[in-house]
């Protein structure tokens, strides 16, 4: 008995092997290129058989994975590139959500259940509990994400009307575990952020302790 199979029916199992092999995928960029592949080969089966839905369906799904693979390719570039340069956090723009601040108004509190963080795009913020002021084009409330207990250590505050972008923790989850790159860079961003603030702090310690003396001096002044 000779069996045989049709072009198109080798195409519809390449497909159907492709869209079983990308549910084995454990990270995501392997799995848009298989998903691509097989939308393609689904899309040429239904087309052959004049399955509508078929065409439809991989004709939306196709783009899909096609500009999502296109962006996770760029991100990871640009991640490799600012790995070895700034710390920038431009490129992370297309993955955030943009939202208005009035001035007044607390983005988080000190204490809080942290879920996401900010990139400032225009406005002023400041950090309450050590006074430093927030320019625009900087990252705030990553510090929550690395928390043992996910809860802000500062509040920060709106004192100019403006503009964030915000990006959930669950998405920064989704992009360190996919990207050992990206991993590697967050680390980097929270170190520095670590430095910076004890930089920060031994400076105030200097200064407070400059002031000692002429605290003494003028207590000493008024009790005479």
């Amino acid at each position: 008995m000779t069996w045989s199979i049709t072009w198109f029916e080798a195409v519809g199992w390449l497909g159907a092997a492709l869209a079983i092999a990308g549910c084995a995928m454990k990270t995501i960029i392997p799995l848009r290129c298989i998903g691509i592949v097989a939308n393609i080969c689904s899309l040429i089966v239904a087309a052959h058989l004049g399955n509508t839905a078929g065409v439809v369906a991989n004709l939306i799904l196709l783009p899909i994975n096609s500009v999502r693979l296109y962006q996770m390719l760029g991100l990871i570039k640009r991640v490799k590139q600012a790995s070895k340069s700034d710390l920038s956090m431009e490129w992370l723009k297309p993955f955030m959500t943009r939202r208005k601040t009035k001035a007044g108004e607390v983005l988080f509190a000190k204490g809080d259940v942290a879920t996401c963080m900010f990139y400032t795009i225009s406005g002023r913020y400041r950090l309450k509990q050590i006074g430093i002021e927030l320019v625009q084009g900087q990252v705030v409330g990553e510090m929550g994400f690395l928390s043992p207990d996910n809860t802000r250590t500062q509040t920060l505050e709106c004192i100019e009307a403006g503009e964030v972008l915000s990006i959930s923790y669950d998405e920064v989850r989704q992009l360190y575990f996919q990207n050992p790159q990206f991993g590697f860079y967050f680390l980097r961003l929270a170190s520095e952020r670590l430095f910076a603030n004890m930089e920060k702090m031994e400076e105030e310690i200097i200064r407070l302790r400059a002031a000692l003396p002429e605290v003494e001096t003028v207590r000493k002044a008024a009790s005479a």
